[in-house]
């Protein structure tokens, strides 16, 4: 070997070893959900297109990513790079200016093609501060065999009156039939997502412009009034411990009349695997009272960028890539159109192979319906459909659930379950400076 080629294959070495030093590491933060599992399957597209960026994964359960991400976030920790959080979180947390914008994505990401109900509640000020992966609404899941059964046809727009009086016809207690499924499992995520939306349809509505609490107005009490009857007479038995997982056991099993639930639940109860319905399940718009809201909610999970990174440029890439029409075709290419995450980008729905899909067209009129910046029928000085996006909420909402639980359990009364509401979410309200 002469004295030029070991030159040459030493500068070549040289050049390899500087190229995997500047090689930049981002940490993600992100749950453990099917679809996150997913995508971290398939990232070596994104280091095959960005062989200059290493990817370190921390996959985490929902509750302890939650903790783990706000409190790194809150001190500036730096832990993170890119975060997975919820539509609750984005608005808070812009507005702390604890994320980075992502408005300056480029055009070819086609910022306009996101969903507008998704990308709304993803918004403050006009700046996009989080990337929707996917997202979901709410909807009526109903048996169709069922329905036809007791004489009656399922609007693709039904009103709740319409849904209880399909309920009760539907139910057959002798033989383990319940006209209606709904969550009645304490908590913020669980029985007050379901409460809260369908109390945005009865006209009702957490705070006035005053942030004072309204659980001593009528529309509250309507709202309540008519879940509980209606579980006493077409639901199933210890319905205040049933969250989705429960319901869906029970659907799944041929239990259910209707289910109003999440719209990602589509999936499951249409699964041949899974569901000895399968064949037999239709769906419609989550109901209304014709006041112009409709009972139904809105989430996405979402990639943020910390303002403590020191990677930004990065860590843009990286949002991009798993939020971008490329991403949902490599994932229809893998593992086909039905696992494909759901609910962020209108061109999907204009997709002719994903119209196949039979719940494709009612979960994305379900999206559409949802509006985050203005979810009840009176104004309110928040954002948010099935959450008020306020930092205090998920304590507050939490300790209402568990009144609105007892109430459907028959431990406490309507009025009693409502007068608590009222005053805790008071007590809390003036501690946090928001009332006198």
């Amino acid at each position: 070997m002469n004295y030029f080629t070991r030159a040459l294959m030493g500068a070549s070495a040289l050049s390899l070893l500087a190229t995997g030093a500047m090689a930049e590491k981002i940490t993600i933060a992100t749950v453990n959900n099917g679809d996150m599992v997913r995508m971290q399957k398939l990232t070596d597209d994104f280091t095959a297109k960005n062989p200059g960026i290493e990817l370190e994964w921390v996959t985490l359960e929902e509750n302890i990513l939650r903790q783990r991400v706000t409190t790194d976030i809150a001190t500036k920790g730096g832990q993170y790079d890119v975060m997975t959080i919820g539509t609750y979180e984005v608005p808070i947390w812009a507005k702390q200016d604890w994320l980075v914008s992502l408005n300056d994505l480029p055009a070819s990401y086609d910022m306009d093609d996101l969903l507008p109900a998704i990308r709304g509640g993803l918004t403050v000020g006009g700046e996009l501060y989080a990337a929707p992966f996917y997202g979901e609404s709410s909807m009526v899941m109903y048996r169709k065999d069922l329905m036809e059964k007791a004489g009656l046809e399922m609007p693709d727009a039904p009103t709740w009156d319409f849904i209880g009086k399909a309920a009760r016809a539907m139910t057959d207690k002798d033989n383990e039939i319940y006209g209606v499924c709904l969550r009645g499992k304490a908590g913020w995520g669980e029985n007050m997502a379901l409460l809260t939306a369908t109390a945005n349809s009865f006209g009702a509505k957490w705070f006035d412009m005053d942030w004072k609490p309204q659980f001593d107005g009528d529309a509250w009490k309507n709202t309540l009034n008519f879940y509980i009857d209606l579980m006493n007479d077409a639901g199933p038995p210890g319905a205040s411990s049933n969250g989705f997982n429960e319901n869906l056991s029970l659907f799944q099993s041929g239990k259910c009349g209707m289910w109003i639930d999440a719209t990602v639940a589509a999936s499951f109860v249409t699964n041949p695997k899974d569901s000895q319905v399968a064949d037999k399940v239709g769906f419609a718009l989550a109901p209304d009272n014709g006041l112009g809201k409709r009972g139904n909610w809105l989430w996405a999970w979402s990639l943020a960028i910390p303002a403590g990174t020191q990677k930004q440029d990065a860590a843009k890439k990286f949002v991009e890539w798993a939020t971008s029409k490329e991403y949902l075709a490599l994932v229809a290419e893998n593992e086909g159109w039905a696992n494909v995450p759901p609910g962020t980008r209108t061109s999907l729905y204009e997709n002719p192979e994903y119209a196949k899909i039979p719940f494709a067209k009612m979960t994305l009129d379900s999206i559409n319906s949802a509006d985050p910046n203005n979810p009840t029928v009176d104004p309110v000085p928040y954002v948010g459909v099935q959450f008020v996006a306020i930092p205090e909420f998920q304590g507050i909402a939490t300790s209402v659930g568990q009144q609105f639980s007892a109430a459907l359990a028959g431990t406490v009364s309507v009025d009693d379950a409502l007068a608590s509401a009222q005053s805790l979410t008071e007590r809390e309200m003036k501690r946090a400076g928001y009332i006198k």
